[in-house]
């Protein structure tokens, strides 16, 4: 018996090991330090993303394996996985911010293939499409006026009086939601109570569809994010503006 649990206790520390080594080796690979879309101001005060910065390593060659994993490509959560694998900041990726999310993939690919983007773009004037190329580093935040308190939540008002306060979704929260699962994770606070309950039954009888559709278009128009409008050059020489696809080979030229 005490020959299986010596067995059993080498492969612990041969496990251990070699996830100590990967982890020494991971250190060694460069990174940079990123500067958040929100500026941190939708985590607690207590967030290790409250600064406003997180860590990004470079992806080596063996991280590719995880844009053509497929798994993780049936599930649709290639990039979370990558992401996941390239913060070197201890923090949860559950609670990283979609928005920062959307900024995060654009980080990961300039220090991944750099900051040049082949993109195919309409001429207003022509109407013809055109082969254009963009720098990555040039799109900007958009302008976020709202402030936060120190749980990273905001207010808002109903016209009835009654007092929200709301958070942005994390990456935790999942993807197409129903609008009462999106009420009930963006709400978090009615009035004095922040039992989960007590807004539950607030959306189901007393939040009327006029005045929550109100709010879900405040929380939208709000959202901190990048401004994916571009300034491209036409056929004739002069300039348009317009919005650029990202598709599934954002992350292979």
């Amino acid at each position: 018996m005490s020959g299986l649990t010596d067995r059993v206790s080498n492969q612990d520390l041969i496990l251990l090991a070699k996830q100590q080594y990967e982890q020494d080796k991971r250190k060694t690979i460069p990174s940079e330090v990123i500067q958040l879309i929100t500026n941190g101001q939708v985590y607690p005060k207590t967030h290790p993303l409250r600064t406003g910065k997180i860590e990004m390593r470079y992806m080596t060659a063996y991280d590719e394996d995880i844009l053509t994993n497929p798994s993780y490509m049936r599930e649709g959560i290639v990039l979370d996985k990558l992401l996941e694998a390239l913060i070197t900041t201890p923090v949860d990726y559950n609670t990283v911010s979609k928005i920062d999310k959307n900024g995060l993939i654009i980080a990961a690919r300039i220090l991944s293939y750099g900051k040049e983007y082949p993109v195919i773009v309409t001429d207003p004037k022509t109407e013809k499409q055109l082969n254009r190329v963009i720098d990555l580093t040039k799109l900007l935040p958009k302008q976020f006026e709202l402030e936060s308190d120190e749980n990273g939540e905001f207010d808002y008002t109903l016209d009835n009086g009654t007092r929200l306060k709301f958070r942005f979704l994390s990456t935790g929260d999942g993807e197409d939601l129903k609008i009462s699962e999106f009420l009930e994770r963006t709400i978090t606070q009615i009035n004095d109570t922040r039992n989960l309950e007590d807004i539950k039954n607030f959306i189901r009888y007393e939040f009327l569809a006029r005045d929550a559709k109100k709010f879900r278009t405040f929380v939208a128009k709000n959202i901190p994010d990048l401004d994916m409008k571009y300034e491209f050059e036409g056929e004739d020489g002069s300039t348009f503006i317009s919005g650029f696809p990202i598709g599934t080979d954002f992350f292979w030229f």
